[in-house]
């Protein structure tokens, strides 16, 4: 009895060593901008108790939604390292992304480095003399096997600047002091500095900040009432909204657009004088719609190679159709469902998603698949020759997202759509087994709603680039897609043109058109046309007076050296398509298409 005593008194004092060591391990980050006018962020990081002999720094290469190796460690300039009592310890760097520090029998190590911050767009990081904003990914270095443990961040900002704005969690009496549980939420968690302009709103039962940098023509009030709207609208297609607090931080430009998700927090930009008019305003509340939806599908709802992310490499899905166009595709239907949209107004955007994608060769090209899977070496690397060959997974994915809702619509009369998708993958991978899903638990999550196999659908849509049988699915509602024909015998040669010192100079070469078959090359230089010379203007009105059918001759100068090149005059194969109505439509077309445009 005695050496059983003896022996839980040693498993006493060994689990309390542990408990008390992992309670004195400390990982604190320090963020200033001593001077912001320089683009350069400060930051220190301490490490305490670290019981092993060396430790490894590690800055991101890449920003979580935005699919591109950004090689963020080119902007860090500085680093130092010491030990708590401030004695140098020596450091290396051992490949582009990690600096390697020996403790020297340390237990505690403080870094100090510096990033330059001077690209405004939602995946990187500025600071200037009028504010910071940040992306953790691209400011704030990691150590690998502390990733998962909590850390607290404090914002040290300029003297001027009053405002600190984050989906961060506080610390209590502290200013511009945050917790967070682990290095994720960190890097997922932008920051605004500055003196912004801030309100609030409360929708879904969730209070909601927006915070405005930049000055703009926007109208607190309306905004208030619109995106509460939005915000009701998104959380009624899953069912619940999993934040206690949702935070938009917009940034007003001259001509800049685009957003980023976040856990619980989104990163928007605007043209600051966008918001006058409703169609320009109805852009900015569709960018609110997408960014928002973001926070259930992709930061919840997500393919399993989406998290916990590997911030070195690249983290390759084939789901990325699904993640953006879908949440694409529910963009416009959250507007829809909020009443921003007409029933019509919404198929007209239907009709335009439908003429773009059909208008890009490249859709004959790559799959859904294949255009998620290498958004990394192509989407955010397009070239002259992109549209020939390659599709966005935004707009392939808008589309496949429709024509998968209306599948479900139909096939359960109406009982189910896309939404019980959503809800089904959120209760089931986020929820219970709190992991993300596979590309065929994906496509089984889509089996068990719609009723049925679907092989034949993802093998044709998904992963292959089978022409998709329109009427086939709007059918189901009553409806039909037509072409417009050209009945004006307009021409498109084919090409987009660039203007440089007068001069006008090819830019693009579509596949199939008049100029790519008769050699006509980017760069080249357009000097006459039958024998006149031309500008981007007359070129235009040399082509009206010659009818289908004819040869011109191209005067070209390729790399300096003149040449003429034969261009046969074809119709404008340009496809713009609208949606019409079906005569005699049954109950159960009535049904699928109120059910759709939810109409009551």
């Amino acid at each position: 009895m005695m050496k059983y005593s003896f022996v839980v008194l040693l498993l006493v004092c060994f689990i309390t060593t542990i408990s008390f060591s992992q309670k004195a391990q400390k990982i604190e980050y320090t963020l200033s901008m001593s001077k912001p006018h320089t683009h350069y962020f400060e930051v220190e990081i301490n490490i305490s108790n670290y019981n092993k002999d060396i430790i490894d720094f590690l800055m991101p290469v890449w920003a979580p939604g935005s699919y591109l190796i950004r090689e963020f460690p080119k902007n860090v300039s500085f680093f130092q390292a010491n030990d708590f009592e401030k004695n140098p310890l020596l450091f290396e760097k051992t490949n582009k992304y990690n600096w390697r520090v020996y403790l020297n029998k340390s237990k505690n190590v403080i870094i100090r480095y510096k990033v330059y911050a001077f690209e405004m767009s939602v995946r990187t990081s500025f600071l200037d003399s009028s504010h910071g904003y940040l992306n953790g990914t691209s400011i704030f270095m990691y150590v690998k096997d502390l990733k998962d443990q909590p850390l607290t961040l404090k914002i040290i900002p300029y003297k001027d600047w009053k405002k600190v704005s984050t989906g961060l969690t506080k610390v209590k009496g502290k200013l511009w002091e945050y917790y967070s549980p682990n290095y994720d939420i960190l890097a997922d968690s932008p920051i605004e500095i500055g003196n912004q302009n801030i309100f609030q709103f409360t929708a879904a039962g969730i209070p909601h900040n927006v915070v405005m940098y930049g000055d703009g023509n926007y109208n607190i009030d309306s905004l208030k009432i619109q995106m509460a709207r939005i915000a009701e609208a998104a959380t009624n297609v899953i069912g619940e909204n999993p934040n206690k607090e949702y935070t938009f931080l917009v940034h007003n430009l001259s001509n800049r657009g685009g957003g980023l998700e976040h856990l619980n927090s989104t990163t928007l930009q605007f043209r600051r004088w966008g918001y006058d008019t409703e169609n320009r305003s109805r852009s900015f509340l569709g960018l609110v719609a997408h960014e928002y939806f973001h926070l259930w599908n992709v930061k919840r709802i997500r393919p399993i190679q989406l998290g916990p992310f590997d911030y070195q490499n690249e983290n390759y899905t084939e789901l990325l159709w699904e993640m953006e166009g879908v949440t694409s595709y529910y963009g416009s239907q959250i507007l829809l469902r909020a009443g921003f949209y007409s029933p019509n107004q919404y198929l007209g955007r239907i009709e335009s998603s439908i003429s773009s994608l059909e208008n890009q060769p490249g859709n004959k090209v790559q799959s859904a698949a294949m255009s998620s899977f290498d958004a990394w070496i192509k989407y955010y690397r397009s070239n002259e020759n992109s549209d020939n060959t390659e599709i966005s997974y935004y707009s392939k994915g808008a589309v496949l997202g429709m024509l998968l809702d209306l599948e479900i619509i139909n096939s359960t009369n109406g009982l189910k759509s896309y939404d019980d998708v959503l809800r089904l993958l959120y209760r089931k991978y986020y929820k219970e087994l709190k992991r993300g899903f596979t590309e065929k638990e994906f496509k089984t999550t889509v089996e068990v709603i719609v009723g049925k196999n679907m092989d034949d659908f993802f093998n044709k849509y998904v992963n292959g680039t089978e022409q998709v049988n329109y009427n086939k699915y709007l059918g189901y509602a009553g409806l039909q897609l037509i072409d417009q024909k050209n009945d004006n015998n307009e021409i498109d040669l084919g090409f987009f043109s660039k203007t440089k010192n007068s001069n006008l100079f090819i830019k693009r070469v579509i596949d199939g058109t008049p100029a790519y078959n008769s050699g006509l090359n980017v760069d080249d230089e357009i000097i006459a046309v039958n024998d006149y010379r031309i500008d981007e203007k007359t070129l235009d009105n040399i082509l009206e007076n010659f009818p289908i059918g004819s040869e011109l001759d191209f005067l070209l100068s390729r790399d300096g050296k003149l040449m003429n090149i034969k261009v046969k005059l074809e119709v404008n194969h340009v496809k713009k398509f609208n949606i019409v109505d079906l005569n005699n439509v049954t109950d159960k077309q009535k049904l699928v298409y109120n059910k759709w445009l939810r109409i009551k």
